[in-house]
């Protein structure tokens, strides 16, 4: 299928500071992660430190909560802050819980029922 790129605004919990960006949409991961840079930049607070399992083994990463936009859908979610990436990864949870997922034919989203199990 290839990589599906998103754009999708991200804010500090107190819509302060936000910036658009493109993240990758990560099918095979349930988390958000942002660079730390970005998270920085947009003052998103560490809430604590996780474990976090990865491909490539555990790691530990900070936790913190920001303001996800996508498309015409916004709320706030956990995001996992990492040195370890230098874009946003986009993780499932926040595409099911707005209703979308990947169409493997075009790779872009498309709207689908919320699953309430």
């Amino acid at each position: 299928m290839g990589h599906s790129w998103v754009e999708v605004e991200i804010y500090d919990l107190e819509r302060k500071k936000s910036k658009k960006v493109n993240a990758l949409v990560d099918t095979g991961a349930s988390l958000t992660v942002l660079p730390k840079k970005l998270a920085d930049e947009l003052e998103i607070k560490p809430i604590k430190e996780e474990r976090v399992a990865t491909g490539a083994g555990e790691i530990k990463v900070e936790r913190g909560r920001a303001w996800i936009k996508l498309k015409d859908k916004e709320d706030v979610f956990p995001v996992w802050i990492s040195d370890f990436v230098d874009k946003v990864l986009l993780g499932v949870v926040i595409l099911e819980s707005f209703g979308f997922e990947v169409d493997p034919a075009t790779g872009k989203l498309k709207e689908r029922p919320l699953l309430l199990y």
